[in-house]
């Protein structure tokens, strides 16, 4: 009798873990972006995430192909409930002349997105092609059927956020334009959010990997330590999101990607566990690449994977000078003091533990929330 009654109370206790474990609120998140990728499909594989929306900038390509982007991936992968959000086109203060003339006073970047039109050496990887901010769309695998959302992104954050006040994490993969306009339109907008992730800057990255595409990844920064695409897109936006009081701020710089690298193999690995459609789509992405963006998706869905972490003040250099958009970092004590804020910097993560948290969300099913 007592073995039995024992029995019910071991179930009676499963059962309402389990319906405990059903009734926890997903986490809510919005993706800050220029495109649509891997990054976005794990985010929306998560069962215990929301993502209210994705947001949309320029910086590897113009905000208008990103939101045609965002839109054809979601179609895709069958998340039409999830709204897309147009926004900045150009950065706040930075051009394509601008960066022209500074190419020419101090040599030549590696990667300028938007505004690039050719590799300065050979690469292996494509040269993209070159397109301005109101060209029409017209996307390879096809144009999407459904339509952004009649708002513009920096409106569109600070209303999520106030709506669910201290609940919202915001992944941001992309130039950090978008954030800057909403703290500037709502002084309020960055103690609202739950926790920021970005992926930008640049600290000290090493060349971990010995093929010839991702030393061609990390021998950019033997010269230039500090300097990141995405940061340096935009970098009076990085500053003032530097400044900005965000309850927590998580920075995963360009040091953490040089482990990892969307090889063939892991293509291969993550198309033969998905459903048909995404396959095809993981399918064609083009090897070589590190896993910036995945990165800042991992280590939010499993910290765990972080085996490497600092707390730094960190800002960006808006001076118009050789280190226009280069990373700034100090200790506790050694800031200037005008209002930087603490972040935790991922340094390193396990590239095995990312791998494996991708190839088993791609074996979910990517499904629309009710």
């Amino acid at each position: 009798m007592y073995a039995a009654v024992r029995q019910l109370m071991a179930l009676l206790c499963v059962l309402l873990l389990a319906s405990a474990a059903a009734a926890e609120p997903r986490r809510k998140v919005i993706i800050d972006d220029e495109g649509f990728a891997l990054m976005h499909l794990m985010l929306l594989a998560a069962d215990d995430v929301d993502v209210l929306g994705i947001t949309t900038v320029s910086g590897n390509a113009w905000a208008n192909r990103a939101t045609a982007m965002a839109l054809r991936g979601l179609e895709i992968a069958g998340r039409t409930d999830v709204p897309v959000v147009p926004g900045a086109s150009f950065p706040l203060l930075n051009s394509e002349a601008r960066t022209e003339r500074w190419e020419a006073l101090y040599g030549k970047l590696t990667w300028k997105g938007a505004w690039m039109r050719q590799w300065v050496e050979p690469t292996r990887q494509s040269t993209p092609r070159h397109f301005g901010p109101d060209d029409a769309v017209d996307l390879p695998g096809g144009n999407p059927h459904t339509r952004a959302a009649d708002e513009i992104a920096a409106n569109f954050l600070i209303r999520m956020v106030r709506r669910y006040p201290g609940e919202v994490t915001i992944i941001a993969a992309g130039p950090l334009t978008n954030l800057a306009l909403a703290q500037r339109l709502d002084p309020g907008f960055a103690s609202h959010v739950k926790q920021l992730i970005y992926m930008g800057g640049s600290f000290n990255p090493r060349q971990q990997l010995d093929n010839r595409s991702a030393t061609e990844f990390a021998r950019e920064f033997g010269n230039s330590p500090r300097r990141e695409f995405n940061a340096r897109f935009d970098p009076e936006a990085a500053s003032i999101v530097s400044h900005s009081l965000w309850p927590r701020l998580t920075i995963v710089p360009a040091d953490a990607s040089t482990a990892t690298q969307l090889r063939p193999d892991l293509i291969e690995r993550l198309a033969k566990v998905a459903r048909p459609e995404l396959a095809r789509f993981i399918a064609g992405m083009e090897p070589g690449f590190p896993l910036w963006d995945e990165i800042a998706a991992g280590v939010w869905l499993d910290p765990t994977m972080i085996t490497d972490r600092e707390s730094l003040f960190v800002d960006y250099d808006t001076a118009f000078t050789a280190s226009y958009g280069d990373t700034l970092s100090w200790r506790d004590g050694y800031q200037p003091g005008l209002g930087e804020q603490r972040a935790e910097v991922v340094r390193a993560v396990d590239p095995a533990r990312l791998e494996a948290l991708m190839v088993r969300l791609m074996a979910g099913n990517v499904r629309r929330r009710e």
